[in-house]
Parts: structure tokens; C-alpha cells; sequence
């Protein structure tokens, strides 16, 4: 395991033009592999709508615990960076989504402890399937890994489900914090 630590992360400094934004309503931003938990040693992914273009863009930092290779992130780190940013640029654009296929390309390896950028935008959208692309690059521009994703669209009751799937939790979360566990009825 990597000597990198959880304070080695870079405070999340957007670019100019860069709007804060949440693309995932669904999502319980803490429970998330991928973007969940601001001071974690896996990943921490920040979400931002750039102005001039609507994309989804943001930052990501692979922490100690993505290490494959000695010293860089796990292919698996960087798959799930981006299928995320795909799906969610799918969401940001108004299209609730779940990624059905998801194709990487990856062009470097990704060092520990990068800050790394991403560009998420949809593509094309075809009936139910909306088509994303996403660019992962380091800090001097490199393109680190490319990916493609086809999403479907959910239905209106699979969001529904979610989103009370997600209720139930925090308030089981709530009860639990209070010392008082709750049943939870699935």
C-alpha cells in the first residue's frame, strides 16, 4: 500500500466558469463508492457544470485505497470514476439513468494521489438509450482514460423506489445515531 495519506488530498479548486452542482438526486452521496465521503482514503469526486458548455466536469482524487500497480490507481478506480461521471452526466442533462455498458480506454496509468479532471457530456440519445462520453486528464492536460457509456433510462417507478429505498436508510441511519435502532422493513 501506498505511503500516501488522507491529507495529501488537494483542497477541490474549480476552474473559472465552473458551477457547483449535485448531478445525482437519487444518490445518498455518503453510501457512494464512488463519491461518498469528502475525507476518505478510496476516491473523492466533486461535481461542477461548466458555463460555456453545460458539460458535467469535475475532480477526482485517487487515494491509497485505489492502489493496483505500485504507486497508481487500480483500472477497476479508474472504470468506476467514470462510469459514475458518465451516468451522471446523463442525469445532469435531465435523463435518469442507469449505465447498461460501459467501455474504458485507458491511455496512462493513473498516478495515486492525482487531481485528476474529468469532461462528462451526452453524446446522443436514442429513444430509452442515451448515449455519454467522458475524458479523464491529469493536471498538465495528458489524457489519462477515455470511457463510453450506453444508459437507459429508468422508468418514473424504479425512481420512486429509490428514492424510498434512500429514505428508508436515513432513517434508519438517524435512529442508529441516536442510539435507538430501527427495524427495517425491505
Amino acid at each position: 500500500m501506498s505511503s500516501l495519506s488522507v491529507a495529501d488530498a488537494p483542497p477541490v479548486v474549480p476552474e473559472p466558469g465552473w458551477t457547483p452542482c449535485q448531478p445525482l438526486p437519487v444518490l445518498d452521496a455518503l453510501r457512494s463508492f464512488v463519491s461518498g465521503g469528502a475525507t476518505g482514503r478510496r476516491l473523492r469526486v466533486a461535481y461542477f457544470r461548466r458555463d460555456a458548455d453545460q458539460h458535467l466536469v469535475g475532480r477526482v482524487w485517487f487515494g491509497p485505497e485505489t492502489e493496483g500497480p505500485p504507486g497508481h490507481a487500480h483500472g477497476g478506480a479508474v472504470a468506476a470514476a467514470l462510469d459514475e461521471a458518465l451516468g451522471a452526466a446523463a442525469w445532469a442533462a435531465g435523463h435518469p439513468v442507469v449505465v447498461a455498458r460501459l467501455t474504458v480506454d485507458f491511455r496512462a496509468m493513473v498516478p495515486l494521489g492525482i487531481d485528476a479532471a474529468f469532461d462528462a457530456w451526452v453524446e446522443g440519445v436514442d429513444g430509452r438509450k442515451i448515449r455519454t462520453r467522458a475524458r479523464l486528464a491529469g493536471a498538465d492536460g495528458e489524457v489519462l482514460a477515455e470511457g463510453h457509456a450506453i444508459c437507459v433510462t429508468l422508468a418514473t417507478e424504479h425512481i420512486e423506489k429509490l428514492r424510498a429505498a434512500r429514505a428508508r436508510r436515513q432513517r434508519h441511519d438517524r435512529g442508529h445515531e441516536h442510539g435507538h435502532p430501527t427495524k427495517s422493513h425491505a
